[in-house]
């Protein structure tokens, strides 16, 4: 790190074991993904105007490389297990280590990408307006029934309404299910 890990206790007594329990998590999440530019941590103790249990809360701001940062800052306080000081430590540590990853991903480019969902023409709808068929863009018949239209707007299809859908197997062969207008 560039510079000093800075860590505060409020409402409770700063606590050398404590301390570098904190220190050596920050380490290994800097050995894990990284240059962290500073880092800083503080560890609020149980107040009394707590109903239920005493829950500590470990705040964690990280600064990283090109202007990035990491904040864990928000404690379940319905969770009781963070009436336990090290509970507490290791589940903002956790949740630091998961947003270190995702922000990792991000700096890299490794996102997720979706296939587009297939597209299809509506080919006829039965008289009940119960199911229909449609004709893909491959040249393959997809039964879809009015429940896998998205907004249950059945009315709104109609011969040659071109429709994107998730296709499944059904009893008969496949289905379309999720069927929304606008392919």
């Amino acid at each position: 790190m560039d510079t000093p890990l800075q860590i505060d206790f409020q409402g409770m007594e700063p606590n050398p074991k404590l301390q570098a329990s904190i220190g050596e998590r920050v380490d290994e999440l800097e050995t894990r993904f990284g240059h962290i530019i500073a880092a800083r941590a503080v560890l609020k103790g149980p107040g009394g105007h707590h109903r239920t249990g005493a829950p500590y809360e470990l705040n964690i701001h990280l600064s990283l490389p090109g202007g990035h940062e990491v904040n864990i800052s928000r404690t379940p306080h319905l969770d009781e297990r963070h009436g336990d000081v090290t509970f507490a430590i290791n589940d903002a540590f956790r949740r630091a280590r998961r947003r270190l990853q995702d922000r990792a991903r991000k700096i890299r480019g490794d996102v997720k990408h979706h296939d587009p969902a297939p597209a299809a023409t509506v080919r006829n709808i039965d008289a009940s307006g119960e199911f229909g068929f449609l004709d893909t863009d491959d040249g393959r018949e997809i039964y879809f029934h009015r429940n896998s239209v998205v907004n249950g707007q059945m009315s709104d299809l109609e011969p040659g309404t071109r429709v994107t859908f998730a296709e499944t197997v059904g009893n008969k062969g496949p289905q379309a299910s999720t069927v929304k207008i606008g392919g």
